[in-house]
């Protein structure tokens, strides 16, 4: 019969192997500086466009990580909204989406705000406000009751399911949230990284909802990260490198709730992922940066809005080759308006025919 980590009589008094957890949180925290450090050096615009795109980011793979596809326009324009950053037109509200941006902004907008059973349970109640989980009704706003059974993370067909994960029963969830929470406000002497992961670790642990423990935990890490930084600025996104390592990200999981109180395989993994994700930020950091300085170069040239769509999705790294066929795609416009964009860039000298050949022309950005 498994035994969980949570029915070890020393939980939750976690521990870890300090040698090796020291090593990487320093490499993690170095890497974090030297993002920071960039990002202190560029101006206030492309301070918001990073924070618009990593939130955005953010939700979108904290939710696919759950099996979840959310409409990439509609998650941007509703971060937009509330920033109060101007992206041209705002697609109409979608409240489930919503509910999922008020949550983030919240986490990492407040993040010097303490964490209360109240905040927890409205944030739950963002997430589904019509109280359903795709088709299936659920307690919103409330620890779960088990009224339908134990708490399981299964997988497989009906009849061979594998559990792989059984929560802790429903009457221990009072107790067990209130001395989460209680950690979460009050231990300040802990690195703020290295209580990020644990918190991740520890609530998923607990898994106090029906539904959208997983994203709530997500939250509750980029909210530790902000402390870390002591700023709601947003740079990178934890959950994007999270859903690329899905699976191994479900196997340390599992293998951690199923193991005794040394939580150093978990942490060291936590902690690769995440420097993995200042890694990311910092390429993407040099797209945007690149992007601000071809606008700039090109201030004076007018351009259509087809024009600046196909420049924009080149800067930030167009995939394949781009040829008059695939602008009018992307541009919704005719074949004979392609050509005459991109014959318009040619005698701007923006574009340059591609010498890679093939049988269809193709072009590419001269480099600023």
């Amino acid at each position: 019969m498994t035994t969980y980590i949570y029915e070890r009589k020393d939980w939750p008094n976690f521990t870890w192997d300090t040698s090796k957890v020291s090593e990487l949180l320093a490499q993690t925290r170095y890497k974090q500086g030297r993002l920071l450090g960039k990002m202190e050096a560029i101006g206030f615009h492309l301070h918001e466009e990073a924070k618009l795109n990593a939130i955005t980011l953010e939700i979108i793979k904290s939710g696919e990580i759950e099996g979840e596809k959310l409409n990439d326009a509609q998650v941007k324009s509703s971060v937009a909204r509330r920033l109060g950053l101007d992206i041209g037109a705002l697609l109409p509200e979608d409240r489930n989406i919503a509910g999922v941006v008020d949550m983030i902004l919240d986490a990492t907008g407040n993040y010097n705000k303490k964490l209360s059973k109240s905040r927890l349970c409205g944030w739950h109640v963002s997430m589904f406000p019509t109280g359903y989980s795709g088709i299936n009704k659920i307690r919103t706003g409330k620890w779960r009751d088990d009224s339908n059974g134990p708490m399981q993370v299964v997988s497989g067909p009906i009849g061979r399911e594998k559990i792989h994960y059984q929560a802790p029963v429903a009457k221990c969830l009072e107790k067990e949230m209130a001395g989460f929470v209680e950690w979460f406000n009050n231990n300040q002497q802990m690195d703020y990284i290295l209580k990020a992961s644990i918190a991740h670790l520890w609530f998923v642990t607990i898994h106090p909802f029906e539904d959208g423990n997983g994203r709530i935990a997500r939250a509750l890490t980029d909210m530790l990260l902000a402390r870390s930084e002591d700023s709601d600025k947003r740079f990178y996104s934890m959950s994007a490198q999270i859903r690329k390592e899905r699976n191994a990200y479900y196997d340390i999981l599992e293998r951690t709730q199923k193991s005794d109180m040394d939580i150093t395989e978990w942490v060291l993994w936590f902690l690769q992922c995440l420097g993995t994700s200042f890694d990311d930020a910092e390429n993407v950091l040099g797209n945007v940066i690149s992007k601000s300085g071809f606008w700039n170069k090109y201030a004076a040239l007018n351009f259509n809005d087809r024009q600046k769509l196909i420049i924009n999705k080149m800067l930030e790294g167009f995939e394949g080759k781009l040829t008059s066929s695939k602008w009018a795609k992307i541009a919704k416009c005719s074949q004979d308006t392609a050509g005459r964009d991109i014959a318009d860039l040619l005698d701007k000298d923006i574009l340059i025919k591609s010498s890679s050949g093939g049988r269809s022309t193709s072009y590419e950005l001269k480099r600023v």
